[in-house]
């Protein structure tokens, strides 16, 4: 079967080392490096039907993509041609390697199962096999029986007969030798050259598969990891997926333990098996923040096509590609991995940012700030800082990275950025040179109170402004007992201060009275009970209930403590003396005093003082 050559992506790279368009049977594609877990296969059993029914018709499926690893030079001086590696189709090849061989795939949820597709040879149409066509005699069940190497067309037509008396054998067997056929057909690969630099190569894989689930680098450096069997990154790419499944369903363990002998007999499973017990939810990374903390930490570098380059043997001075760099890159992969899933790293990590205020994943503000802090902490190690150096660049770091949003834009920049700052002047000087230059009295003054001035509970911003009650161990609002950390835990609501219902009656659209500045943390009660009343009225009848009136809002009766909750709150307490400003006055007032609270929170996160 022969489709249109088209070409994916051009550019002059591409013209200088062209890529090469041939056929390959669809029975020749284990020529391909398909990485075992490229990603998990997403495809419902409905499209494995209808890639087979288009196969049978001869409708075109389209191009596959392939490109052959650099040549590597080996330690003998000779040159060994690579692998031919899956750029985009995968999906397509696992499908059919599913449905005609048999095999079992493992799904989005790290779970194997069979996918089996049916087929009619009197209509000659397929189907997902179900129960009501396993009792169907006119149906195959599964036409992986066909595909088998010992099976015989001659006796599944007999069979098949005999289910089915009405049927003739001899028009069965030329349907099923239709079917069996197939696996003749040829669809069109386009080869990319094995000179094209990474960078490109990376390229295209990102942009031929957007249309489909997006890819990135990441993806394309775990494809790359998983195809390697020499030194060891198949199993290597178990470790890393296998840590961020079981970092949110611990009980993944016993799968693991019962249907992948090949890993439970790595020296990964005892790195990782901490987890089975562990109930912690505050860092829950995905394969690309583990691959972006072990790969900048080991290699000081932080750009994820660079890694791809590395383990391709890469050497940048020479640009020629040698094994023993490969060799050793995976090495240093598995140390930064190793690293990374260490019990002993990993909870001395989330205690760290746990002493930091964020007490729930839901108060991290960027996962990438998350992601550089425990780089800091590992790098730390690494220099066998004393622990209170390393906890206090961590909680700085950390937050002064969600404050500043240094990681929103474009992490991989930023983090190559840093990563190779610090190698240049040091950990602890380049974080206490460059907290000081971005957070001089004019950020706290001026800047901050300007970047308050947003519309979104979810803000980093207001994150972090929870953090620093929880570290400050302040009470919710109005509450006489239960502490912001509590609530956070538990069960809270964002309260307005000035009511939302009273806001939107003056005209007020959403993004003025959702503001920031007119959200604090309190019991759901507290909320309720305050309802849509004006700040001068609930206001009025809190001062009340501190000078022996009635029981209203909250459990606080003593006025002191009333109006430090306010403080606390960042409220102005002169409210309760009837000095309430207009709306528009108070959220300036409070943006400054919450940038003042953020000021006093960072401070007492702990100085980092270089190591004498």
């Amino acid at each position: 079967m022969t489709a249109v050559s088209r070409t994916p992506f051009k550019s002059e790279r591409i013209r200088e080392s062209p890529s090469r368009k041939c056929l390959a049977r669809i029975g020749d594609f284990w020529v391909f490096a398909i990485p075992e877990i490229q990603r998990p296969f997403v495809w419902d059993a409905s499209k494995v039907r209808n890639l087979l029914d288009s196969l049978y018709l001869g409708y075109p499926v389209g191009y596959l993509i392939a490109w052959r690893n650099p040549n590597i030079k080996l330690k003998d001086g000779t040159s060994s041609s690579g692998k031919r590696i899956l750029i985009d189709g995968q999906q397509r090849v696992t499908a059919l390697m599913a449905a005609l061989l048999g095999q079992e795939v493992i799904t989005k949820d790290y779970e194997t199962t069979r996918i089996r597709i049916a087929f009619n040879p009197q209509e000659e149409k397929f189907e997902v096999a179900n129960p009501a066509i396993r009792k169907d005699s006119a149906w195959i069940e599964d036409v992986a029986i066909v595909f088998a190497p010992d099976a015989s067309l001659t006796k599944l037509s007999r069979q098949y007969q005999e289910r089915n008396p009405h049927t003739d054998v001899d028009e069965i067997a030329l349907v099923l030798e239709k079917l069996k056929k197939i696996t003749n057909n040829h669809v069109g690969v386009i080869e990319l050259a094995e000179d094209l630099d990474i960078e490109t190569v990376t390229e295209i894989f990102i942009r031929v598969n957007s249309a489909g689930v997006t890819l990135s680098q990441a993806d394309f450096a775990m494809s790359k990891i998983a195809a390697n069997e020499t030194y060891g990154g198949n199993l290597l790419r178990k470790a890393i997926d296998y840590f961020c499944h079981l970092a949110i369903s611990p009980e993944f363990f016993d799968r693991i333990s019962k249907f992948d002998k090949a890993f439970v007999e790595s020296e990964h499973l005892g790195k990782i098996k901490w987890l089975k017990d562990a109930n912690d939810d505050i860092y829950d990374p995905s394969y690309t923040d583990m691959l972006r903390v072990a790969f900048t930490s080991e290699f000081r570098r932080g750009k994820l096509q660079d890694l791809v380059a590395l383990l391709s043997g890469r050497n940048f001075e020479t640009r020629q590609y040698e094994e023993e760099i490969a060799e050793a890159s995976f090495a240093q992969l598995k140390k930064g991995v190793h690293a990374f899933v260490s019990q002993t790293h990993f909870e001395r990590f989330t205690m760290i940012m746990r002493s930091a205020g964020f007490i729930t994943n839901r108060l991290i503000g960027g996962q990438n700030a998350l992601n550089f802090a425990y780089i800091v902490y590992l790098l730390g190690r690494a220099q066998s800082l004393p622990p209170s150096q390393i906890e206090a660049a961590v909680r700085r770091w950390s937050v002064f990275s969600i404050l500043r949003g240094r990681y929103s834009g474009n992490p991989e920049t930023q983090f190559d950025f840093d990563i190779r700052r610090i190698e240049a002047v040091g950990l602890l000087d380049y974080i206490n040179s460059t907290i000081e230059a971005e957070m001089s009295d004019s950020y706290w003054q001026n800047l901050l109170p300007q970047e308050l001035e947003t519309s979104s509970a979810t803000s980093p911003l207001f994150h972090a402004y929870q953090a620093a009650q929880v570290v400050m161990q302040d009470k919710g609002f109005l509450s006489s007992h239960i502490p912001v950390d509590a609530l956070l835990l538990n069960r809270s609501d964002a309260h307005h201060v000035y009511p939302k219902d009273l806001l939107k009656k003056q005209g007020l659209q959403r993004g003025q009275y959702n503001q920031l500045a007119n959200f604090v943390l309190a019991q759901s009660e507290i909320n309720i009970a305050i309802g849509n009343k004006a700040p001068e009225v609930y206001f009025g009848e809190l001062q009340e209930q501190v000078t022996g009136g009635a029981l209203k809002y909250g459990g606080i009766t003593d006025e002191q403590m009333l109006r430090a909750n306010l403080l606390a709150h960042c409220v102005p307490d002169s409210m309760l003396d009837g000095e309430v400003p207009s709306y528009e006055e108070f959220l300036s007032v409070r943006r400054a005093m919450m940038a003042a609270k953020l000021k006093t929170y960072f401070e007492k996160l702990g100085e980092v003082l270089p190591t004498p």
